[in-house]
């Protein structure tokens, strides 16, 4: 038996080998985790968004709202889901730590990180055209820009979406990682 090599099964793996699917790993696990804080915030600053402007007429008092749009609390429903299944694959995460060599259990975790990328890029692509329509209006259709007057609600729901394309980035990059880990199979 060779000293170099560890001897699994029918095969040897190299130590080489193991020691990169266990970086690999650990960057898994580590890329997972910034994704979580990114979508979590994301979710608590437009769930939390709302300002009433300082003025008040006898009949109408002026506030702005994530829950008066639909598409900012799809955005919220959206990144709360991906957060929470974020949580929930950390062990599998630390799994493939502790056992390098594990690949089946990267195949589901692919399939579900590109549902749940696909999840998170739709809701944050509808509220950025949301966002994008509050900051800068549409004059042919008379919508007026409301972050003259809501310039609060405007710049927590901006961060937002920083946050949560920031998410959309690491998981791509999550993907590409569990793909090379296959590919050394």
């Amino acid at each position: 038996m060779n000293s170099g090599a560890i001897v699994i099964g029918d095969g040897k793996i190299s130590k080489q080998r193991v020691g990169m699917n266990r970086g690999v790993s650990i960057l898994d696990f580590i890329l997972r985790l910034v994704a979580v804080l990114g979508t979590l915030g994301s979710a608590i600053a437009m769930g939390t968004t709302n300002e009433t402007l300082p003025f008040v007429t006898r009949f109408t008092r002026f506030r702005a709202e994530f829950k008066d749009l639909p598409t900012l609390t799809f955005f919220v429903v959206a990144n709360s889901i991906v957060s929470a299944y974020l949580v929930l694959s950390l062990p599998l995460s630390i799994f493939h730590i502790l056992s390098s060599n594990a690949q089946r259990s990267r195949i589901p975790l692919i399939f579900f990180d590109t549902v749940m990328l696909a999840l998170l890029t739709a809701g944050a692509s509808a509220a950025a055209a949301i966002v994008y329509l509050a900051h800068k209006g549409n004059s042919k259709t008379n919508w007026f820009a409301i972050c003259q007057q809501f310039n609060s609600f405007c710049q927590r729901t901006s961060g937002s979406l920083i946050g949560s394309f920031g998410a959309v980035v690491v998981f791509i990059l999550l993907i590409l990682l569990s793909a090379m880990a296959l590919s050394r199979r």
